[in-house]
């Protein structure tokens, strides 16, 4: 290779890896922003699954023998998430990311899917896809996708979230699937997350979510106005809400993380493609300058012998 085809080389290489760096900049940047959120609303998941449980256990008696307050206006009653039946379908809220240049990030959402999949008849699977590569799967292997949605902001808001929640307890309510599963990467850190598969509905016991042991001992009694029903009107959509919106926003931060790391990988490997194109320059230059050399001392050798031919 010639030395102005490595200097070529060499220059474009430079704008990629700055292109590159930049890149891992504005991802760090998100993922610190996101991160932060997905701590914090840990604390907050886990206080309302607490309470959730507790007044669920303590009232579960009254709230399967009192009779549905579903109301005229369509609102779902809150004892609908609490319905356990046969499994016909199977839903799966399935989260990927439409964004690129993530890695393996959407690849490695996909073939855990497969291998969920590959246990149910086609006809037994309803998904609910969010980013495209997911839409783009089920509809290659023939998977019915009863809701979309392409695009997630970068640090989604509650109001995104609400709109899935009441799409998934409308299909759960008119029994287009019998079980809701989300599946997703679950964000760990910087560098590592993992896939997770967790139920969503029906509401199954949620001490056996609690990532800590209970203590042996009576159940408590709240004391509750106006009711208990009234109550969990509030928490049960709260409580599957804070369930989709604690895996979007860990997904989130697991995509930009690794994002973050993918452009670092890809910098410092463009980095050590510039350290060697560099080398090549740099050797290839001191050839030709050897070789000048060695062509005017040998001219100016074989003028002397010239002259003392003569």
């Amino acid at each position: 290779m010639s030395l102005n085809n490595l200097k070529k080389r060499i220059t474009s290489t430079q704008k990629t890896a700055q292109i590159t760096r930049a890149m891992q900049m504005v991802a760090a940047a998100k993922y610190n922003r996101i991160s932060k959120d997905a701590r914090s609303y840990a604390v907050y998941a886990k206080k309302l699954r607490e309470l959730v449980s507790d007044v669920v256990e303590a009232h579960i008696e009254d709230l399967i023998t009192t009779e549905d307050q579903s109301t005229e206006s369509g609102l779902i009653d809150f004892r609908d998430l609490l319905e356990q039946r046969p499994v016909k379908k199977t839903g799966f809220l399935v989260i990927t990311s439409s964004q690129g240049l993530a890695g393996s990030y959407n690849n490695s959402v996909i073939n855990q899917m497969d291998q969920i999949f590959k246990q149910y008849n086609k006809d037994e699977v309803v998904v609910l896809a969010m980013g495209t590569p997911i839409v783009e799967y089920c509809q290659e292997e023939g998977y019915e996708v009863a809701y979309e949605m392409h695009t997630v902001s970068d640090r989604p808001d509650f109001i995104e979230v609400q709109s899935i929640v009441r799409k998934a307890t409308e299909l759960f309510h008119d029994r287009v699937f019998d079980a809701l599963y989300v599946c997703y990467n679950r964000h760990i850190n910087a560098i590592h997350h993992e896939f997770r598969n967790e139920q969503i509905l029906p509401i199954m016991d949620l001490h056996d979510e609690r990532q800590e042991p209970v203590e042996e001992g009576p159940l408590l009694d709240f004391i509750i106005e106006p009711s208990a029903d009234g109550l969990l009107d509030v928490l049960l959509p709260q409580y599957a809400e804070s369930q989709i919106y604690g895996a979007i926003i860990h997904a989130k931060a697991a995509e930009h993380g690794t994002r973050m790391t993918t452009m670092q990988s890809a910098t410092e490997n463009a980095q050590e493609m510039i350290d060697e194109l560099q080398q090549s320059y740099n050797q290839q230059r001191q050839l030709r300058v050897t070789n000048e050399i060695i062509e005017i001392v040998s001219g100016a050798n074989a003028q002397n012998e010239t002259k003392g031919g003569n």
